[in-house]
């Protein structure tokens, strides 16, 4: 029987109604300010207010000027160079986390605390609807982080601290930043506006945000096709005759991987002494192509026919202008918020509520016609209790409620309408013990996703999932630590691993999910040793997973029409890796600050299973179907895994310039699933330069120039499904100029 779960709405009301007045909590200056140890930052993912350095569990942060050299127009591509983050890649304008080779839904992308209400967990084209470069932070929780964020955080998660809703009036009047800046590898030109200002009685507080970036395609070191591919469609040759024209290869520039991005957002706090209340809205609408990829619709190939789509999601948002024979996506995403805070509530210490209401419409096209809509309206509800020494505990108590209705129309459909509920109950708590510090936690989540057309595609399911954790980090002295982690996660399957049925045109197969999926069990357990003296500073741990009930996307080696069929199953996994991280500060005078990094990461995943299991799908041909049996080992190594990689950076920062110079060498990834091709290794080289001059009043004027894959590498992620279609970009420098005021 489907268990009730109360109405987010409702529960949501109750909660906000005594927040009249607004708390005292740490927001970030969004002026420059120049980090020294970002382990010193206050995590804001965590209710319990600690800094990176002094939390159990792993974690990385990104702000300052480490940020600013950092952003790219994708989140996944801003995080991919913090040891154990990787970043997917479709094309330019999709680029997800992947965390110590996870992600999907396992990795969850949350702004300021909550989830960002997209579908990039549905299909790998799918981007993420957050700007990185409006960010104040950014921080990654490695490993489970299900306790604090659910199921959707087995693998770790992502948070994007942007400070839309004001929690504290500004130190000054009116304060913010501004950029501008133009890149040569594509043509880029992105404009960036942050305001966030307080009113004469200090009890008003608003923000202010936009965003506009367009670049064009973007140019890359030789053919767009890998030598693998060229080889096996074309011999020798770099075109093909086909009704007597010549096809050329795309060759030096990338068709179809133009990005067009606008953002912003409005946010009104009222302040007071003890809390805060604030609303506020955001828009995020991107524009991209493709790369690779062009929909046909041959009778004879996948049994669809052309059809025009009657659907108007295009036009709904204004999104009129003309489309290129190609493929291409429309996303827009509107989102409301409400968020309150009360501090000193009698034996508690502080309460916040957080609200969100999520309005997404990703449109496909193919060259001018709408292909398929993907609608996904969403409902966030989050709560959080603080207490402070409760029998020497620091703790908290949290609920997260959300609802999600998703909907995708059209002939390529193939992941049917659901309407997905969640409730779940957590606590944390931390205490020390002498040299050791403590931190247990506990969560439960109920889950129902319903299906509308049950009968035609599965039953619908509910869920439950447990997870406990248990951490520890055991101080030798003041220089050093050593942590331990153990962690028991569950995950929910998603409704594209129940449900698909049918054909993905964006990776090129059919899928097929399978109705009778269990949760998947996670048990980790992880050491890490940290030591800092002086001028060095050194990380390193070691992890183990044991998955019970994996769930993955397996290839079954069958293709229909020249289209390989793939099906969700699962089976038990191991994953295994380590990390490290080196830095020295070797010289600090009168000539500035030389610093120098090194790190390394590296993750094997396998399957732990003996012997095959069978599985059965059929693949639509018009009024009929092909059915196909066939058998998928439970062993072997899992797809798409990130291979190892180890890095190394120069800093130099001087009084008003600061530069670094970097590299990075992805491994060739060897091992491969069944079904898999080998991916060559390469190595990106990047830099930057920029120079700072403060003014009178704290104000502040910097330029920049930043130069990325500089030895113009050919560069395919094993991670891509388009790794033999789209390389990444070639060489490109980008310069502009920062003011923060």
């Amino acid at each position: 029987m489907p268990v009730a779960l109360p109405p987010v709405r409702r529960l949501s009301a109750a909660l906000l109604i005594a927040l009249a007045a607004a708390p005292v909590a740490a927001q970030d200056d969004p002026r420059h300010n120049e980090i020294k140890d970002l382990d010193e930052l206050v995590v804001r993912a965590t209710p319990l207010p600690r800094t990176a350095e002094d939390l159990t569990r792993p974690v990385e942060v990104l702000a300052g000027s480490r940020l600013d050299e950092a952003k790219a127009a994708t989140l996944g591509d801003t995080v991919n160079r913090l040891p154990g983050v990787q970043s997917s890649y479709f094309g330019p304008g999709v680029g997800r986390p992947i965390i110590r080779g996870l992600d999907g839904a396992r990795v969850q992308v949350l702004s300021d605390g909550l989830a960002s209400g997209d579908v990039s967990t549905v299909s790998v084209d799918h981007a993420v609807s957050i700007e990185p470069f409006l960010a104040n932070q950014i921080e990654v929780l490695k490993g489970p982080s299900t306790l604090l964020y659910g199921s959707g955080a087995i693998g770790g998660a992502v948070n994007v601290v942007d400070g839309r809703i004001p929690e504290r009036a500004t130190g000054a009047p009116l304060e913010g930043r501004a950029e501008l800046r133009a890149g040569s590898g594509n043509d880029e030109r992105t404009g960036m506006l942050r305001l966030d200002g307080t009113s004469a009685s200090g009890n008003l507080v608003f923000h202010l945000d936009a965003l506009h970036r367009e670049t064009g395609d973007y140019d890359i070191p030789g053919y767009a096709e890998s030598a693998a591919l060229r080889e096996e469609e074309h011999g020798d040759h770099d075109h093909e005759e086909e009704d007597g024209h010549e096809e050329e290869l795309a060759h030096g520039t990338l068709p179809g991987s133009a990005v067009r991005t606008d953002s912003g957002a409005l946010g009104v706090s009222w302040v007071g002494e003890r809390g805060f209340v604030g609303v506020g809205a955001s828009l995020f609408n991107s524009r991209y192509g493709v790369p690779g990829h062009s929909h046909a619709h041959e009778e004879d190939e996948h049994g669809h026919e052309d059809e025009e789509d009657d659907h108007d999601h295009g036009d709904e948002h204004g999104h009129d202008e003309e489309h290129g024979d190609g493929v291409s996506i429309v996303m827009d995403q509107r989102r409301y918020e409400v968020r309150g805070g009360l501090d000193r509530l009698g034996a508690f210490d502080t309460l916040r509520v957080k609200l969100a209401r999520t309005e997404y419409t990703h449109t496909e096209y193919e060259g001018r016609d709408i292909g398929t809509v993907f609608d996904n309206d969403s409902t966030e509800l989050r709560a959080e209790l603080t207490y402070r020494d409760w029998a020497g505990w620091d703790g908290a108590f949290g609920l997260q409620a959300w609802e999600r209705k998703f909907e995708a129309i059209g002939e390529e459909a193939f992941v049917p309408a659901s309407d997905s509920r969640d409730v779940g109950l957590f606590w944390i708590g931390t205490r020390t013990f002498g040299p050791v510090d403590v931190e247990l936690g506990a969560r439960h989540d109920r889950n129902r996703i319903e299906v509308v057309e049950a009968e035609a595609i599965g039953p619908s399911r509910d869920f439950d999932a447990t997870s406990l954790s248990a951490a520890a980090r055991w101080h030798f002295g003041e220089d050093v630590h050593l942590s331990f982690g153990l962690d028991r996660a569950q995950r929910s399957p998603t409704s594209e691993e129940l449900y698909s049925n049918g054909l993905h045109v964006a990776t090129r197969s059919y899928e097929f999910g399978d109705p009778q999926l269990d949760r998947e069990t996670a048990n980790r357990a992880e050491v890490g040793l940290h030591w800092h003296h002086g001028p060095f500073r050194f990380g390193a741990s070691v992890y183990a997973v044991d998955y019970r009930d994996f769930i993955y996307l397996a290839d079954t080696g069958i293709e229909d029409g020249g289209t390989p069929a793939r099906v969700w199953t699962q089976a038990d996994a191991r994953f295994t890796g380590g990390e490290l991280d080196l830095q020295w500060t070797f010289l600090e005078n009168a000539s500035g600050r030389w610093l120098l990094r090194g790190f390394g990461d590296a993750v094997r995943g396998r399957l732990d299973g003996d012997g095959t299991r069978e599985v059965s799908f059929a693949v639509p041909h018009g009024d009929h179907f092909h059915n196909y049996t066939t058998d998928i080992a439970l062993d072997g190594n899992l797809p798409r895994l990130a291979p190892w990689r180890a890095g190394a950076e120069l800093r130099w920062e001087g009084a008003q310039w600061r530069a670094g110079l970097g590299a990075i060498r992805y491994a060739r990834q060897d091992r491969v699933a069944q079904y898999e091709d080998e991916t060559p290794g390469y190595t990106l080289v990047n830099a930057n330069l920029a120079w700072h001059l403060d003014t009178r009043g704290g104000q502040a004027l910097e330029l920049f120039l930043d130069g990325t894959n500089l030895l113009d590498e050919e560069a395919r992620p094993h991670t891509s499904f388009l790794r033999d279609l789209a390389p990444l970009p070639g060489r490109s420098v980008s310069a502009g100029v920062r003011l923060f005021f």
